[in-house]
């Protein structure tokens, strides 16, 4: 028989161990499920606390001594003034019974029939993230008032309102829906990278470590069967794995993420079905350098939990890039391409930006990742081939 033969046997019978084990199946599974979930959650809070401070109801004390300021901001669109709590309005604050509260010192009218600033108290807790996008709103709409009765202030002193203004700032902004649509998703490509990695994880490692545990990995290699067969074989079935890691998590992510109420945060979810598949022609090759990784590492371990271990340590492949994504744009840098799964995020952030990249780019990242995960199979090969590591137990 030829080595491929006998590879798609050995690929066949690794498929078939993978697919018996229903308790990992069920974890992976779990995992593929509650991540997206999970995000999806995050985003739609983060939406609801940027409605909720388009339509807030303002608590304010000392309302009766501010009656032209306090009708005004009844005029405001989606706020509604009511009465602050009697006890202390700092109190109320700091017991989470109101997110902010409005204080009006008693000679605000005074103040202001003498042209003097008025003293007014916004009370709020810095450390609420949830209370933030209103302690903004509230902040905005007492500058505006400010700057409307300082301009009436001028008018009626015969002094143009432009005088008091030495720099108008106009904002231009030049980037586009589905850029910004972008920035919200690059959680997107690290969640697909970590699929990939986490699919071929359970294979990977029962069949190197676990075989070298229980003790079936020498009968194994008694067989008339060369080691390069039994690595392409064992790695051709954690990457069928991966890659069928990879697709559901794309699934269930994109469908969660259509119903996150995104118009909230001023953008409009695009991804068309041609992103997701530019998505996957990125990612799926990364599956296959990163199943040849597990199996690679797997194979010096000598039980099924040092192999665990291992990979803990092999998590940094992935999330290190993804963690540089975040903090440092890799949009717009098509010369990443060949450097693996960091190329990757690169080349994902364009394709989710609404820039595809030029094809040579998608066979560059491929092709790179592609020759490692070869090499790595034929270093893996060679490891079963040496005494230390099929006999040390």
């Amino acid at each position: 028989m030829t080595p491929f033969r006998l590879a798609w046997i050995v690929f066949r019978k690794e498929l078939l161990d993978g697919t018996r084990d229903r308790r990992s199946l069920l974890t992976l599974l779990f995992s593929a499920v509650v991540t997206p979930l999970l995000f999806g959650a995050m985003f739609t809070v983060i939406a609801e606390r940027r409605k909720s401070a388009d339509e807030i109801a303002l608590p304010i004390a000392g309302a009766e001594h501010a009656p032209a300021f306090v009708d005004w901001l009844k005029q405001q669109t989606g706020v509604i003034v009511v009465t602050a709590p009697a006890a202390d309005a700092e109190r109320a604050v700091r017991d989470r019974t109101e997110d902010v509260v409005l204080i009006i010192d008693k000679d605000f009218d005074r103040n202001m029939a003498r042209a003097q600033p008025a003293p007014v108290k916004l009370v709020s807790d810095v450390t609420r993230d949830s209370a933030r996008p209103k302690v903004a709103r509230v902040r905005n709409l007492i500058a505006g008032y400010s700057q409307m009765v300082g301009g009436l202030r001028l008018i009626s002193r015969g002094v143009a309102p432009l005088v008091a203004t030495a720099i108008r700032i106009e904002e231009v902004e030049v980037s586009s829906s589905q850029q910004r649509l972008a920035t919200q998703l690059s959680i997107l490509p690290l969640l697909l990278v970590l699929a990939a990695l986490t699919g071929g994880m359970q294979i990977a490692i029962d069949s190197t470590a676990g075989e070298r545990e229980r003790g079936s990995l020498e009968p194994l290699l008694l067989n008339p069967v060369p080691a390069s067969s039994l690595a392409l074989g064992k790695w051709l079935a954690a990457s069928l794995f991966g890659f069928g890691a990879v697709i559901f998590s794309m699934l269930m992510t994109i469908n969660i993420m259509r119903r996150v109420p995104w118009h909230d945060l001023g953008v409009r979810f695009t991804v068309s079905d041609a992103d997701l598949l530019s998505l996957l022609a990125l990612v799926l090759p990364a599956a296959l350098f990163l199943s040849a990784l597990l199996l690679f590492a797997s194979t010096f371990a000598r039980s099924f939990k040092e192999a665990q271990g291992y990979l803990t340590v092999l998590m940094l492949v992935p999330l290190l890039p993804g963690m540089v994504s975040t903090a440092y744009p890799l949009s717009d840098r098509p010369w990443l391409a060949p450097v693996p799964i960091l190329g990757q995020y690169a080349l994902s952030a364009d394709v989710l930006g609404g820039k595809p990249p030029p094809l040579a780019s998608y066979v560059i990242a491929g092709a790179v990742v592609v020759v490692l995960a070869l090499a790595l199979v034929a270093l893996t090969a060679r490891l079963l081939r040496r005494e230390s590591i099929v006999f040390g137990r």
